[in-house]
């Protein structure tokens, strides 16, 4: 490299560019080092959709009120308590000033959305996805004066004492360095990694599938905890989900997803139930199911649906199977018809009074005597043609991640790391100990990459 840079970002999502754009506004001369092609440059951002957002009052396309207090509760009861809660709320609070600053940089929001997903008041959805939110992005970069390096991969960090000395790349298979002032990683979690996949969760990691993209790795990561940078969160806890069984092992994205848990019963391969489907709303509980699934004989699930709730939820973007029978369905899906026939007539058995069915919040309509019971939108499985789908856990990424404080600032045992900062979910982990809550992700991203780009900003200042 000829130019000298001021600080040199690792990663090319949400929480890289928004650390890029937010350095190069404070007038730094800034390098994006992206390990993708261009064509599939974003990381996991590509696939997002929505961005969870503090708020007193309608604010762009929110109704309504979502507090600070709703907001944390609502992540406490994901994560089971198992977060920071000071960097949970300084994530909260930042969020309600994040919509407009994302705004300004081009992104464009849909009007708000009903329906089952029940995010209307607590989630902006991008017009045009995650694609159109990283497009935008980089228009804006680019117009302050961000270089971007694709096919750049890194492969160390030189730590010296208390600072980043060098950073190594290779770039069309030539290795490169250069010794920029600040260092931001936000290159995301290793969970394209199936070996290390695999060490933290044994052999059944061998069939999860990823639902983001294959160049998150963990390169960088595991080159940062070799040299003694603290660490956070443990390497088998991640964001995962249930997604169609038919997605490809890379990529497949958003469109996967499964949201028809809640109005289904959900069996094994032994056609037995095994949690209750109807436990909250699902941005709430959705991405529990990804380890439900994983604890199951080869991590495989199926989810049984009937003709009138068939319509109430967003499809995958495969469509179902589809039978006249339960034994036809069963037959399609590789279960013992009669196991199934047996499960989901037990299951009918329980089910009661039906009439408070509501499909868009909860409603009470529970089963009576059934281990595990279904809580909320318990109708019996009875109305012809059946519908199935494949369930396997999809991860969207990992939580072991590096620690940062309310800074986005790195550290080791000896005390902070003068000049490195990482952000996204490189350092999710610090807040998420455990379980997700829908559209948080871009909230952490765009939180601690803003913050962390004004840090490595005034830190490269002479």
């Amino acid at each position: 490299m000829t130019e000298r840079y001021d600080i040199a970002v690792i990663g090319g999502g949400n929480a890289a560019l928004s650390a890029a754009m937010t350095a190069a506004e404070a007038g730094a001369r800034v390098l994006i080092l992206e390990t993708a092609p261009k064509a599939y440059r974003g990381g996991n951002s590509r696939h997002t959709r929505n961005f969870r957002c503090m708020h007193r009052g309608p604010l762009g396309p929110l109704i309504d009120d979502y507090t600070e207090e709703e907001y944390l509760a609502d992540l406490l009861q994901v994560t089971g308590g198992k977060t920071d809660e000071q960097l949970a709320r300084l994530a909260i609070r930042t969020s309600k000033d994040c919509l407009s600053w994302m705004q300004d940089r081009g992104v464009r929001f849909q009007p708000p959305l009903s329906g089952t997903l029940s995010l209307a008041r607590t989630n902006a959805f991008f017009m045009g996805g995650g694609k159109s939110l990283v497009n935008a992005y980089y228009r804006t970069a680019a117009k302050l004066g961000v270089d971007v390096l694709y096919e750049a991969a890194v492969t160390h960090l030189e730590l010296q004492g208390d600072r980043i000395a060098r950073v190594d790349y290779t770039h069309r298979s030539e290795g490169h360095s250069l010794s920029p002032k600040a260092v931001v990683v936000a290159s995301g979690g290793f969970q394209a990694d199936i070996d290390w996949l695999t060490r933290a969760w044994g052999p059944a990691a061998q069939n999860f599938l990823i639902r983001g993209t294959p160049y998150n790795r963990g390169a960088v990561l595991a080159d940062l905890l070799d040299q003694g940078v603290e660490s956070i969160g443990d390497a088998d806890q991640c964001h995962a989900v249930a997604i169609d069984g038919r997605a490809p092992k890379y990529d497949g994205g958003i469109v996967t997803r499964l949201d028809c848990v809640p109005f289904s019963i959900v069996v094994n391969n032994n056609a037995e139930r095994f949690y209750d489907e109807g436990e909250d709303v699902w941005p709430k509980r959705y991405a529990i199911w990804g380890r439900l699934v994983a604890a199951q004989p080869d991590q495989v699930g199926h989810a049984i649906i009937d003709a009138k709730s068939i319509n109430l939820f967003m499809p995958s973007v495969f469509p179902p199977i589809k039978a006249g029978s339960l034994e036809d369905l069963a037959g399609k899906m590789g279960l013992r018809a009669d196991k199934l026939r047996a499960t989901v007539e037990k299951f009918n058995a329980a089910c009661g009074d039906t009439s408070a069915f509501h499909p868009t919040e909860l409603d009470g309509v529970a089963t009576t005597g059934l281990n595990p019971p279904k809580t909320n939108w318990a109708r019996p499985i009875a109305e012809p043609p059946f519908y199935g789908y494949s369930l396997r856990t999809g991860v969207t990424f990992t939580y072991l991640g590096l620690k940062v404080d309310d800074r986005a600032q790195c550290r080791t045992a000896e005390g902070p790391i003068q000049n490195l900062w990482a952000a996204g979910e490189t350092m999710a982990g610090s807040i998420l100990g455990q379980g997700y809550l829908a559209g948080f992700g871009m909230t952490v991203g765009t939180v601690f990459g803003r913050i962390a780009g004004a840090e490595a900003a005034k830190h490269a200042d002479p």
